[in-house]
């Protein structure tokens, strides 16, 4: 069970400075519990780190796509974000990553990476015009299904939003920890993009009334962030770090 008051986390792939940066924010408002909503190390940064500090934090935590995709490189050689996460982490942390749930529902809050149907739906946002707009609320009513959740958590998209579906839940996406923009062809090529390099995270807190949420964007070490993605041949992810764009 989480108490009252939790910090919610996704979409880290392996920026380890930002990580931490939103580690101290969240003790510095006083929270000491987080759920992670997955896409944790797959990115030329630093998997194999950001590994060791989650393994020891041993939050609640589901897997997302490039859990997914990062282990089927076991296989065959996957894309380049998952390939180095692959080749730069050890078996014992692999086995984490393959032990984790692809959903989680802790009392009365859902978690999910995408939708409940598939890790690579995203939830609260639709593709229009190569952009991410925010969907309807009759789209993320029929994407999310049937729940008694009283607040759905989602991820995937990296876009900070809140949503309150009528006689529904609130749904909330955090944004993401540890890349702010991005472009992908899944669903149609489209791009992705905060329009700033700030790491994002969540605070939920239990009210009287429902439940209270905080958007957060902290400043960490970017530039050191660009540095480590172009020293790994990542010119595109060097730029998404350093501008929150993906133009």
């Amino acid at each position: 069970m989480l108490p009252d008051r939790f910090a919610v986390i996704s979409d880290i792939h392996g920026n380890l400075p930002a990580l931490q940066a939103v580690l101290a924010d969240m003790h510095g408002r006083g929270v000491s519990h987080a759920v992670n909503l997955g896409d944790i190390l797959s990115g030329p940064l630093w998997p194999a780190e950001t590994a060791d500090l989650l393994m020891g934090l041993n939050l609640p935590t589901i897997a997302g796509n490039h859990e997914r995709q990062l282990l089927a490189c076991q296989g065959k050689p996957g894309g380049p974000s998952d390939q180095y996460a692959f080749d730069q982490t050890s078996p014992l942390q692999r086995a984490w990553l393959a032990s984790l749930p692809g959903a989680l529902r802790l009392g009365d809050v859902q978690l999910t990476h995408g939708s409940p149907h598939s890790d690579l739906q995203y939830l609260l946002d639709d593709i229009v015009a190569a952009n991410l707009v925010p969907a309807s609320r009759k789209t993320v009513a029929q994407r999310l299904g049937q729940t008694s959740a009283t607040l759905v958590l989602c991820g995937h998209s990296h876009m900070p939003r809140l949503l309150q579906l009528p006689d529904g839940p609130l749904v909330l996406n955090p944004g993401s920890v540890g890349l702010p923009a991005y472009d992908d062809s899944d669903g149609g090529y489209h791009r992705v993009q905060t329009g700033a390099p700030h790491a994002s995270y969540a605070i939920a807190e239990r009210v009287a009334t429902g439940w209270q949420v905080q958007l957060l964007r902290i400043a960490y070490d970017w530039p050191q962030a660009a540095q480590r993605a172009a020293d790994n041949g990542r010119p595109d992810w060097a730029d998404w770090l350093q501008s929150g764009m993906a133009t």
